[in-house]
């Protein structure tokens, strides 16, 4: 009895170490290999499966697709280090200014311009929560209403391409949905690229960012008092000379980031192709502003290598996982599990998503995909599910995951740079009405997988 339920000791195990604080990527390559040295003593587990790590780590190594993840990360810290985004907000402010809830409109274009470069949830949450918070507390937003804006929009980095949880979910499932049709004797499979997951983000992410600027629009009209009046345009001047006179703040990071997804979306350049552009755009944008000097670009270089690194250790630690796991039986325990629920495939595609999102209140989403995915994906998309609509569906519920209090990490993140008026009740209440947005959308997403379906398949007729 104790055999059989092995896998699950394992899993529960590495949630055991995480919650005392460990390094995730040792926590799962330490237990793992506990776990197959307890079980190679008890007869339990074939160390053999390990000679297979060697290939595993190559194939890591050599992955084209996951060199997209530094060169992502690269473009998004220097147009972060540029004060890019400083200028975007300033600009954003001018032109939206003179309207009830100007503010909160251009913060929310921001935060999605900025999950656009830069792709990092953390990231944009600090960045909007230092240079927009103050500004709209100073102008008198109500202290919920500004958070719950700024954690909303900074999480879009989930959602929006290119973003880095895209890239990874993509590479992920593109195995899984491979082994999911070698399972069921389809010996010609399909693929999914990267490519396809970002095509399928476009419509949700613009949909998701139009239902929260119809959230503050409404707000300004129901609640006056949260969202002030705005204010007239300096020196009287019209929209068209205000639109002329931010031209040179909003042009190149909205080109940059045309460049980087049309031709990924367009089909001419890979992720990692247009990622290499974008990096290298990054900087000449940066220098032609002459705002990076040397140190900053030590900075960037440093900032790129450390985040690149813990990616890549926490995927060797969850291969070493994945092998253990399957090893003990994992994937067929989890499939016995499944088919025994109620409600066949939506039975199971529910429980996936329950656990998805109580995990994102203590992992990563680095971690999710790299262990939760590669478990359940073949089983799920064996079962008939649109690998693209699950993709996009794992990306809003960590999304939506990061946003939920307690734990949320985007409630740490701006937690961490809000001024200490700002009660952390205030954070709380303030990403309730988002969080309610982006549960209505994932409902949306279930009865209408058209919503992340129908894009892919428009471009895929025209090429």
């Amino acid at each position: 009895m104790i055999v059989t339920y092995l896998p699950l000791l394992l899993f529960l195990a590495v949630f055991i170490v995480l919650l005392l604080g460990y390094p995730v990527a040792l926590s799962l390559g330490g237990v793992a290999v506990i776990f197959a040295l307890l079980g190679e003593l008890s007869g339990t587990f074939d160390s053999t499966l390990l000679q297979a790590l060697p290939s595993r780590m190559f194939g890591i190594m050599t992955n084209t697709t996951l060199i997209a993840v530094p060169l992502f990360v690269f473009m998004g810290v220097v147009l972060e280090k540029a004060k890019i985004a400083e200028n975007l907000l300033l600009s954003m402010s001018d032109l939206f200014g003179t309207k009830r809830g100007g503010l909160a409109i251009s913060v929310t274009l921001v935060g999605m311009l900025l999950a656009a470069s830069t792709g990092i949830v953390g990231a944009t949450v600090v960045t909007m929560g230092l240079l927009s918070l103050p500004s709209m507390l100073n102008k008198g937003y109500d202290k919920s209403l500004s958070t719950g804006i700024i954690c909303a929009t900074g999480t879009l980095g989930q959602i929006i391409p290119p973003s880095i949880a895209l890239v990874l979910l993509g590479d992920v499932l593109s195995s899984a949905y491979q082994k999911a049709q070698l399972d069921m004797g389809i010996f010609s499979p399909k693929t999914i690229s990267v490519g396809d997951l970002f095509l399928g983000a476009v419509v949700p992410g613009l949909l998701l960012v139009f239902l929260y600027i119809v959230y503050i629009i409404s707000m300004a009209h129901l609640k006056p008092d949260a969202i002030p009046p705005g204010e007239g345009r300096e020196d009287g001047q019209s929209l068209p000379q205000m639109l002329w006179r931010v031209l040179p703040d909003l042009f190149p990071p909205l080109l940059l980031i045309f460049i980087v997804l049309g031709s990924i979306l367009g089909g001419f350049a890979t992720p990692t192709e247009a990622a290499a552009v974008g990096a290298f755009g990054a900087l000449l944008l940066a220098y032609s502003r002459k705002n990076l000097d040397f140190t900053g670009l030590k900075e960037v270089v440093l900032s790129t290598a450390q985040v690149t690194a813990m990616v890549f250790l926490i995927l060797i630690g969850a291969t070493i996982f994945s092998l253990v796991f399957r090893g003990f039986g994992g994937d067929e325990l989890v499939e016995s599990l499944f088919e025994s629920l109620p409600g066949g495939v939506v039975g199971a595609t529910l429980l996936v998503m329950v656990v998805i999102f109580l995990l994102g209140f203590i992992l990563d989403f680095i971690e999710i995909i790299f262990v939760v995915v590669p478990i359940v994906g073949p089983i799920l998309l064996a079962m008939g599910l649109d690998p693209v609509w699950l993709g996009v569906l794992i990306a809003l519920n960590l999304q939506t995951s990061f946003l939920t209090p307690p734990f949320g990490f985007a409630l740490f993140y701006l937690r961490g740079v809000a001024p200490a008026e700002v009660e952390t009740r205030a954070i709380y209440k303030g990403v309730i009405p988002f969080i309610i947005i982006q549960l209505f959308l994932m409902i949306l997403l279930a009865l209408w997988p058209a919503i992340a379906t129908w894009l892919p398949e428009q471009v895929y007729a025209l090429r």
